[in-house]
């Protein structure tokens, strides 16, 4: 096919407004776009006027427009449906996650694609962040030797506010944990590889809506490392760092502000050759720190060439659906983990 994937996108607020197109999509090398469309009509014709897109009346209007693929950034609850047409119509799909609102929508989601011979794709872009490609290269190295520990932090001030999806359940499939702990919990696994069993406590401890504004769940992993990611809605912007911390028997790798939606933070690793012998005072002299900190990436524009890479090249993309689905299987253990008060094995 051409170099150039011409993109239609569903959702028009939030992520899709803010990053996706203007960074992505409008900046991507291999990326062009061509019409958008959203419940909302008014939303439609600003983002198709603010974007020189054509905007569409409905789904299938935007469907039988010539596109290759589309980005989903609609309410977790509309993932199913508008992914499944996006499939029988013949389009590659980037869904932003969670992909569906259980493993089995995912599923069958999968199946529809893998029926059509076209590609569906997780939007998880801080896969894609510098710093944490860099780190993912120590690890891969063996240099921060035998991994131990993983923990993530994302959170955020997010007061109750009329039709956001994200505070209902139905719509969003949960809160805190699945809209910002997905992200953690997926950071993790690309660092120390697949979760095998998980603890999890949620709460609604200052928020009145629905779905939990607290979440801290334990990670236990198949090559024995421990993690442990929180996420809550009810902390002030200001007051958390979004820490990434990484040991292992050789050292650590810890940063403050990678995770979340911009391309900067910073990251330093202290690492040793070897492990050495046992210091009975614990004196903890100061070790040197070196500052990891590559050429920024933008997370968003990464993962749109990437996707449009595949396409272009007959192959599937490192963001493809399997990660969607891990990311599904986990949360959903977390959940019942949280409902049950038991550690729960991952499927």
């Amino acid at each position: 096919m051409a170099d150039t994937v011409k993109w239609g996108v569903v959702g028009c607020g939030g992520i899709a407004r803010r990053r996706t197109i203007p960074e992505g999509i409008a900046r991507a090398r291999n990326g062009r776009l061509v019409a958008v469309w959203d419940v909302s009509e008014a939303a439609t014709r600003e983002v198709a006027a603010q974007f020189g897109a054509r905007a569409s009346a409905n789904l299938d209007a935007l469907l039988r427009e010539d596109i290759d693929a589309v980005y989903i950034a609609s309410p977790a609850s509309a993932h199913r449906e508008q992914a499944v047409a996006c499939a029988r119509a013949g389009k590659h799909t980037l869904c932003e996650k969670p992909l569906g609102m259980t493993v089995a929508e995912v599923e069958e989601m999968i199946g529809e694609f893998r029926r059509a011979g076209r590609l569906l794709g997780t939007a998880l872009m801080m896969r894609f962040h510098a710093q944490h490609q860099a780190a993912l290269q120590i690890i891969r190295e063996g240099r921060l030797g035998k991994p131990v520990l993983g923990r993530a932090q994302l959170s955020c001030w997010y007061p109750p506010m009329a039709g956001a999806w994200r505070q209902d359940p139905a719509t969003g499939g949960g809160g805190s944990l699945i809209d910002m702990g997905g992200h953690c919990i997926d950071l993790l696994e690309m660092f120390f590889g697949a979760v095998r069993r998980v603890s999890c406590f949620t709460n609604r401890s200052v928020q009145s809506y629905a779905s939990e504004d607290s979440a801290v769940a334990t990670l236990f992993f198949e090559n024995g490392a421990i993690g442990v990611v929180d996420a809550f809605f009810c902390i002030p912007d200001e007051a958390s760092q979004n820490r990434l911390e990484l040991y292992g028997s050789l050292g650590s790798i810890l940063a403050t502000g990678t995770i979340g939606q911009g391309d900067r933070g910073t990251m330093i690793a202290c690492l040793k050759s070897g492990a050495g012998g046992y210091d009975a005072q614990q004196a903890r002299a100061s070790a040197e720190s070196t500052p990891i900190a590559p050429e920024p990436m933008n997370m968003y524009r990464a993962e749109i060439e990437e996707f449009g890479a595949a396409i272009i090249e007959g192959r599937e993309p490192s963001n493809d659906a399997t990660q969607g689905l891990r990311s599904q299987k986990i949360l959903a253990a977390c959940y019942e983990s949280a409902r049950s008060g038991r550690a729960i094995e991952v499927g």
